[in-house]
């Protein structure tokens, strides 16, 4: 009786110890990125296989047959796809916003208004070399304006392409680092420190993965993970303990595409997925520019054709260029204007080809045209800035209801500490009666 006491009261300190040890641990990790909270799981240990009479009491304690991690796996998935959805817009936010300041900050508009302008003030008196040297001002300030938009968006969009570089280079290393977690797994044993170690490690890097591809995963029965980047329909980036590397393609339009071992993946999460669509939008208004930036010097030279220099000479294209990138002056003196129509004298003061062109640049509506665009890309920041803070709050959320289920809470670990306290206390005084009990029965003897 005296022993078995003692085996029970034995096994009771131990589980204790290693509740507390546990308890301890959640403490000393309540801040730890990714930690999840564990738990001791005990058992009943089973009584001896020989056979016993009725009446006869044989009991061997409790040992602890698991560290249990307290992690919900669909709150975990919930975390990866809300936080990829988050990333994706707020990479996708960023691009906006640098296109929205590439245009505004080259003040296309405003100088191509005042453009318009000189031209209508050179109405009053085409001769005056003073007003002609206005519009030629003018006119380069309109060129450099569509250059400078252009070179913005340039450099924007090589940043971009710099950091997607680099985003997947990252994405390479976790991937790796997931397959050697998957073999080290499989080493470990069941319910071990070691396997709950691994298994943090792994959300982890599933969780910072998430933030830059989309993802779908799929567990092992001993929790070794299957992963693919683009969704269910994906291509397999993590394979046991194999990885896939990303890799990434810059068009000549600066777009992105992606591959997984050379077979092309369309992302739709994360902010990889964020750069691609930012960067889409960037080619589309480096486009744009180009288009109006050669609409506005096909207006302006047809009308420079059309009519005669101060010197009585055909007028000669005012800009030149192919797009926003290279529109330049072709002529920098203010008698090169062709203000007078065709065949008119030199000197002239009848502005009818001016008024041609001023007449042209009204109907064609190409400051409309970049207003347009302006608001087009101010409409498209303030509506991907709502959906960026609406998805940011989802995704706050469902961290929320993740660290309640498996973040560490003190309160509890404090009210766990003096349970497990007690319980180490109450199976030593068991201990401490066995001997007593020993003790007597030696002195009967």
């Amino acid at each position: 009786m005296a022993a078995d006491m003692l085996t029970v009261g034995l096994s009771g300190t131990k589980v204790a110890r290693g509740a507390l040890e546990i308890t301890a641990n959640n403490i000393a990790n309540a801040s730890t990125e990714g930690y999840v909270r564990r738990s001791v799981l005990a058992s009943e240990v089973s009584a001896s296989s020989i056979a016993m009479r009725p009446g006869d009491i044989s009991l061997s304690g409790a040992r602890i047959s698991a560290i249990h991690r307290n992690a919900d796996l669909f709150r975990q998935a919930e975390v990866r796809r809300t936080s990829s959805d988050s990333s994706r817009a707020a990479a996708e936010l960023n691009g906006l916003e640098n296109i929205e300041s590439a245009v505004e900050g080259a003040r296309v508009y405003d100088l191509l208004v005042d453009f318009e302008a000189s031209l209508s003030e050179l109405a009053s008196d085409p001769t005056d070399p003073s007003l002609r040297a206005a519009v030629i001002s003018a006119a380069s300030n309109v060129a450099g304006s569509f250059r400078i938009a252009d070179d913005s968006l340039d450099a924007a969009a090589k940043g971009l392409q710099f950091e997607a570089e680099g985003e997947v280079e990252e994405v390479n290393i976790m991937t790796g680092e997931l397959a050697r977690i998957n073999l080290r797994i499989g080493r470990t044993g069941e319910g071990t420190s070691e396997r709950a170690t691994l298994l943090d490690q792994r959300d982890g890097l599933l969780e910072k993965l998430s933030q830059k591809v989309d993802l779908q995963t799929s567990f092992n029965a001993i929790g070794q993970v299957e992963v693919r980047a683009g969704g269910a329909a994906g291509e397999l980036i993590v394979d046991g303990g194999s990885s896939t590397a990303l890799g990434v393609t810059t068009a000549a339009d600066g777009t992105l595409t992606f591959d997984v071992g050379g077979t092309a993946v369309l992302l739709g999460g994360g902010s990889l997925a964020g750069k691609e669509l930012a960067l889409e939008a960037m080619a589309d208004t480096r486009s744009s520019l180009d288009t109006l930036a050669n609409d506005i010097m096909s207006t302006v030279n047809t009308a420079q054709g059309n009519g005669a220099a101060l010197d009585g000479t055909t007028g000669q294209p005012l800009f030149a260029g192919t797009g926003a990138g290279d529109m330049q002056l072709a002529f920098t003196n203010g008698d090169g204007l062709a203000t007078a129509p065709a065949g008119s004298p030199a000197g002239s003061t009848n502005a009818g080809n001016l008024a041609a062109l001023r007449t042209a640049m009204e109907t064609n509506g190409h400051a409309q045209d970049v207003s347009n665009l302006v608001f087009s890309v101010s409409a498209q920041v303030a509506g991907k800035k709502v959906t960026s803070e609406a998805l940011d709050a989802i995704a706050a959320s469902s961290r929320i209801a993740l660290d309640q289920q498996s973040g560490v809470d003190l309160d509890q670990e404090a009210a766990n500490l003096v349970r497990y306290q007690q319980a180490f206390q109450a199976s030593s005084r068991v201990m401490q009666v066995a001997s007593d009990i020993f003790d007597t029965l030696l002195e009967l003897r």
